[in-house]
């Protein structure tokens, strides 16, 4: 299943440009596409609140 943003979203924005497909964006908090998202983990891994999670 694809990673979703949780509620620990600070908006720095750190996850969108490690996505190797474009799946997130992020105004005051990051949404990802579920679409888009492969399930690689790469915006996991650099979120320092750890906000997105695999569902």
């Amino acid at each position: 299943m694809a990673y979703k943003i949780n509620e620990n979203c600070i908006g720095c924005g750190s996850c969108v440009d490690e996505c190797p497909v474009g799946a997130i964006t992020c105004d005051d908090v990051a949404v990802i596409d579920p679409a888009k998202c492969i399930e690689c983990g790469a915006c996991a891994g650099v979120c320092p609140v750890d906000a997105p999670q695999a569902e």
